[in-house]
């Protein structure tokens, strides 16, 4: 299945947050972590039972498999990072956040997995052991 480019439309929202750039692009923001595999970001709500704040978004961080299908290989989530009144609410209070820092803390999530310590990538591990 190949992919298909659209023109962006940014009369839909600031492309510079993460909320706009999925309204003016049509697809979810992707990066590549510094562990050389790809993530996708997607924005999800639960509700969390409390009066004050009913709804809260978190990002969901879905890793792409590297070899073999295509396909989501893991994932990653942050905490609860905003809430609102209502799901839609609490999307748009996350949706503000820049990409540079989603990115951030996709790298601090990244980093903070079993193994990650040394922060090489496996392509450099390879070029020093030869």
């Amino acid at each position: 299945m190949s992919g298909q480019w659209l023109q962006p439309d940014h009369t839909l929202g600031d492309a510079s947050t993460i909320g706009g750039y999925a309204r003016a692009h049509a697809r979810p923001a992707a990066f590549e972590g510094s562990d050389g595999l790809s993530y996708s970001v997607a924005i999800e709500t639960d509700a969390t039972g409390e009066a004050a704040r009913p709804h809260a978004a978190y990002f969901l961080f879905l890793r792409w498999r590297r070899i073999g299908a295509q396909g989501v290989d893991g994932h990653l989530e942050s905490d609860y990072l905003a809430w609102g009144d209502t799901p839609p609410a609490a999307i748009d209070a996350l949706g503000a956040w820049t990409l540079t820092d989603v990115r951030e803390l996709l790298e601090r999530h990244i980093a903070d997995l079993p193994g990650q310590t040394s922060g090489r990538r496996w392509w450099d591990v390879m070029k020093e052991e030869e």
